[in-house]
Parts: structure tokens; C-alpha cells; sequence
């Protein structure tokens, strides 16, 4: 399965232990896609390794950190009108949202290679 919003970077510590880092930042339409994507991955992992999660450093075969943010409407304007002698407040534009996600997953070189294998990353 490939992968279409996940763009994994790849770096490695000195003990061999890979970390898979991708961003994704998607307008309300496609987060659906994104989130399933996301389910996909960690659905994956969790099955493929059972029971194996947690801190590499305590003997363990994978981790993840998963985060996300909402980016919503600009701030509020607020001006001083002198001639009213009044605050005047212009909402700020709703414009797009956004919903930005950032998955990294850490883990052993046997879950590396299963996880390039399952998902074609480079």
C-alpha cells in the first residue's frame, strides 16, 4: 500500500534504531483521507508488533508520538476609531482551516524493513 499524504523522512541513531518522521497538513475535505491513512500505519504497526510498543531503550521494537493541530481563523482586528472615540472589532477572516499532522515512529531494523516493505517507503 502506498501512501499518500504520510512523506516519511528517515534518520538513524548510532545504535541502528530508525525514526520515520511525516508531516501532513490537509484542508476539513481531505482529512478523512488522512485520518485513514494515519489508522492505516498505527493499525499496522500495533498488529504486526503486538505487545512490542513502547521505549526502544527498554528493549522494546517500536514507539510513535502522534500530534496534530487545528488551524483555524485569523485573530480578531481591533482599532481605536478617534472620530467615534470608540474600540471598533473587525473579526478576523475564517479563510481555510487547516488540520496539520506530524507522525514519527522510532524503531529496530526489523520493524524498519517490514514497515518500507508493507508501506513501499524509501
Amino acid at each position: 500500500m502506498t501512501l499518500q499524504y504520510l512523506d516519511f523522512d528517515y534518520s538513524e541513531d548510532d545504535e541502528g534504531t530508525g525514526t520515520w518522521d511525516a508531516m501532513a497538513s490537509v484542508t476539513p475535505q481531505h482529512l478523512p483521507a488522512l485520518l485513514t491513512e494515519l489508522e492505516r500505519v498505527l493499525a499496522w504497526a500495533h498488529q504486526a508488533f503486538a505487545g512490542r510498543r513502547g521505549p526502544i531503550d527498554e528493549g522494546h521494537d517500536w514507539d510513535y508520538d502522534l500530534q496534530a493541530l487545528h488551524e483555524g481563523a485569523l485573530p480578531d482586528q481591533w482599532h481605536y476609531d478617534e472620530a467615534a472615540h470608540r474600540l471598533v472589532q473587525q473579526p478576523g477572516d475564517t479563510g481555510q482551516t487547516r488540520h496539520t499532522v506530524t507522525l514519527s515512529l522510532s524503531g529496530t531494523p526489523a520493524f524498519g524493513t517490514a514497515l518500507r516493505e508493507r508501506f513501499g517507503i524509501d
